[in-house]
């Protein structure tokens, strides 16, 4: 890995491997944006947000290991913003590059997403403990724009109306068993 000058600004955080905690990661990564000067409404906000809720999501999901967190690390150093999660399952390693993916498939694009809309991104293994980190970065100018435009191919109906499904079904399976009913319990 090559040696990196020191971070002009970093935030790093450690939250609960559960889908509530990769919603409030994603949520602190726009917010931090924000604060440096890289708006909500931005294409670097926005991206680098999608590539954290995609990296978070992934932590919950496939890195999970019970009793245990995920951390995550932002930081801005020489024009390149770099978001990295870190999880504690050493078994489970997503591959070195994005799967190929049936189109009716629920799963498995969160790994074209990073690649596509990130400059570079990877995975390390942990030195000193069990796990890895999954990394991405982001090219910005001074200005919060990105010094490269990325565009990805246009998704058609079908795959917007699986995505527009498993998220819903996410979103019904983190809220409590109470509350998905209308509040009474059937």
């Amino acid at each position: 890995m090559p040696k990196r000058l020191a971070p002009e600004r970093e935030f790093s955080m450690r939250f609960t491997s559960t889908p509530r905690g990769a919603r409030l990661a994603r949520r602190l990564v726009s917010h931090r944006l924000d604060d440096w000067g890289h708006p909500y409404t931005t294409s670097v906000n926005e991206t680098l947000t999608l590539i954290t809720a995609e990296l978070t999501a992934n932590a919950v999901r496939h890195g999970h290991v019970s009793g245990r967190d995920f951390h995550l690390h932002l930081a801005l150093a020489d024009g390149i913003l770099r978001v990295e999660v870190t999880d504690t399952r050493a078994e489970k390693q997503p591959p070195s590059s994005p799967p190929v993916t049936d189109s009716l498939s629920e799963s498995g694009r969160g790994l074209l997403l990073v690649a596509a809309l990130s400059d570079d991104w990877g995975v390390t293994p942990r030195h000193a403990a069990p796990g890895k980190t999954v990394w991405a970065e982001l090219r910005v100018q001074q200005q919060g724009q990105p010094r490269t435009l990325r565009v990805a191919p246009e998704p058609t109906e079908v795959e917007l109306l699986l995505t527009t499904a498993s998220l819903l079904r996410d979103d019904l399976r983190s809220r409590p068993e109470d509350t998905r009913h209308g509040g009474r319990r059937q």
